[in-house]
């Protein structure tokens, strides 16, 4: 970066709620020449904590990240701050893990292609085949590992898949439709770094066949949520949600075509807040600065 360089910078940050935040940040900021393109904040009333997310550019050299950092220590500790830094111009790498169903990785997939999505994808995962010919298309390297259904198996290909996600080097992981349990050692290497896409609206119809429990009760509408993956199943902190209405006539065929297109725009949005760092994690909820 050169020293007339424009770097484009967030602070994200949570602590316990007092006057003078807000003021505090913009005045470190502005003493050092940034100027705030967005900003974001919210006070929870409950549990007396302050969240806040701020986008800003500043000119500097290659180092100007690592010397804010540093210099804002000081006020982090102060204020009890949980905080981050981040270059919002660096591509995430995403590792996407699927099993047979399409719709969700052709979607991310396409989306990326056009621009409309920004990440690089290392590899894709997949339990099955059947994604190999759609995922090689597109340039990505496409790995295979089968999950038997003996424990010993199963174990032996969530290490081998451990071990090809840790090679890649995420930053994020999606499961599009990835119909294996994460398990709770995964989920702690990569807390709050995990989205699932599930096809129900949380928190009904957790687990297998949502659609099947949704015409048995006869409901009027269905869903779709995109959560971080914890070690309980189907009860992370929900990212982004949707519905569609549906008909009584409607069979589950319907269901799951009504569905996908549901799916994919949850999984989209619920990715690119992620992406973007706008998505706060406090307890078992989170706080979505959408823009």
């Amino acid at each position: 970066m050169s020293a007339s360089a424009q770097a484009r910078l967030r602070l994200i940050a949570s602590c316990p709620d007092r006057t003078g935040i807000v003021a505090r940040v913009a005045t470190f900021l502005a003493e050092r020449g940034a100027s705030i393109t967005e900003a974001a904040q919210y006070n929870d009333p409950r549990s007396e904590m302050f969240f806040m997310r701020s986008e800003f550019v500043i000119g500097g050299d290659a180092e100007v990240l690592a010397r804010l950092e540093k210099e804002f220590q000081p006020i982090g500790t102060e204020m009890k701050m949980a905080w981050r830094m981040v270059d919002a111009q660096r591509r995430q790498r995403v590792v996407l893990l699927v099993s047979k169903f399409d719709h969700c990785l052709a979607y991310l997939l396409h989306r990326r292609k056009v621009g409309d999505l920004e990440f690089d994808v290392p590899c894709v995962i997949s339990n099955h085949e059947d994604l190999r010919s759609l995922v090689e298309w597109y340039g990505i390297p496409y790995h295979y590992v089968p999950v038997p259904k003996e424990s010993a198996g199963k174990q032996a290909a969530l290490e081998k898949t451990a071990q090809l996600i840790s090679e890649a080097e995420p930053d994020t992981i999606v499961l599009a439709r990835y119909m294996q349990i994460f398990p709770p050692w995964l989920c702690e290497r990569y807390r709050h770094r995990v989205i699932n896409i599930h096809h129900s609206f949380l928190p009904s119809f957790v687990g297998g066949k949502p659609y099947h429990q949704a015409e048995e009760r006869g409901v009027k509408l269905i869903g779709a949520t995109c959560h971080y993956v914890t070690e309980e199943l189907d009860a992370g902190p929900i990212i982004e949600q949707d519905v569609v209405r549906i008909r009584h006539s409607d069979t589950i065929k319907d269901m799951m075509r009504l569905g996908k297109d549901v799916e994919n725009a949850v999984l989209s949005r619920g990715l690119r807040y992620h992406l973007e760092d706008r998505v706060l994690v406090h307890g078992n909820k989170t706080i979505l600065f959408s823009g």
